[in-house]
């Protein structure tokens, strides 16, 4: 696709060959440390605009305490409140179903309002995946990281 040398329009990421270990052996540019972005949280809580029970207000504190980093109130409200709602209602139909087994109406609307809550959860920024593109995941050290650091210095000793 490109000119001369451009690699075509399927050229490998650099960081790919670097993950499977540059195996054309050509050398790869250097890598450039990014810069860490901090953002300040903000410290107030805002008051939901239509009434939530006591769990509803206490997810809606604690989403709001946690996210407090990249939540913005003037946008993100609507969304936090639908959540604490899916939530209370959530409740409301796990305890019909505990009073009684039968309600298969009422059970699949309880797997229905667990989908929209992880949904909503996801559109907010609590899910793995969303804090991930956030960069506010935790980083966790795995067994892959062991293994790819083993396999770069027996690259390196056999050179």
């Amino acid at each position: 696709m490109g000119g001369k040398g451009s690699g075509g329009h399927n050229r490998k990421p650099v960081e790919r060959k670097r993950r499977i270990g540059n195996p054309s052996g050509r050398k790869l540019p250097d890598v450039e440390p990014m810069a860490e972005i901090t953002m300040l949280g903000s410290s107030h809580i805002p008051a939901p605009s239509r009434h939530l029970n006591t769990q509803g207000l206490s997810l809606w504190n604690q989403v709001w305490q946690s996210g407090a980093s990249w939540l913005k109130a003037n946008m993100d409200t609507e969304l936090v409140l639908m959540l604490c709602e899916a939530t209370e209602e959530r409740t409301r139909l796990r305890i019909m179903l505990q009073n009684d087994q039968t309600l298969w109406r009422e059970r699949r609307a309880l797997r229905e309002v667990d989908r929209q809550i992880i949904t909503l959860l996801g559109q907010v920024g609590f899910s793995p995946s969303e804090r991930g593109l956030l960069g506010t995941g935790e980083t966790t050290r795995h067994d892959f990281s062991d293994l790819a650091k083993r396999i770069a210095e027996k690259r390196s000793a056999s050179r």
